[in-house]
């Protein structure tokens, strides 16, 4: 049996590629995968928790990013789009570009059925590689319900998994707090 070879890219062919691709891909230790579209639930959980952010900590020392920001996590060689990106203090990017950040504080992910095992694993082992990392926010698309990690540690997560329409997420780490009745406004469920 032969195996096809699969070309590995250099993070400078990815980043050249990606400055004039159509679509989104991700970077994954020279192996380029591009991105699925988001559904309308996705699109409007995403605006809705970043504009949330953005209006709470605009007179504060964060700066909060959508999913347009990459994400580079040398330690696996890897860039990534996460849906929403808040930083304490001043981004620190990658070079003068600035469309790469390496320093996130708070990272929110909507799931689909096709990456949630995924954003709960690999990915937040991954995330978990970042100093500066504190709180990791998976956001569910069928329903009132929200899994919400606080860093405690070094190599301590706390899970808090909030469900219903009355439910309410308190960001530790930014004193803020977000009811999912607010985030959920004109989600519709399947």
């Amino acid at each position: 049996m032969v195996l096809a070879a699969t070309k590995r890219y250099t993070t400078s062919e990815y980043l050249a590629l990606e400055e004039k691709a159509e679509f989104k891909s991700e970077f994954i230790n020279g192996e380029i995968i591009q991105m699925a579209g988001a559904s309308a639930n996705h699109n409007i959980l995403t605006g809705k928790f970043h504009a949330l952010l953005l209006l709470a900590l605009e007179d504060l020392e964060y700066s909060v990013f959508m999913s347009d920001m990459r994400l580079w996590m040398p330690e696996y060689n890897r860039y990534t789009y996460p849906d929403v990106i808040v930083v304490a203090g001043e981004p620190v990017f990658v070079d003068q570009s600035e469309m790469e950040v390496t320093n996130p504080y708070l990272i929110v992910e909507i799931l689909s059925s096709s990456t949630q095992a995924y954003d709960h694993d690999s990915k937040f082992r991954q995330y978990r590689s970042i100093p500066s990392f504190q709180e990791y926010v998976l956001v569910y698309q069928n329903g009132y319900e929200v899994d919400h990690y606080v860093k405690e540690s070094e190599d301590r997560w706390v899970l808090m998994t909030h469900k219903g329409k009355d439910a309410v997420i308190k960001l530790a780490s930014m004193q803020l707090d977000i009811s999912l009745r607010d985030l959920y406004k004109r989600v519709k469920f399947g």
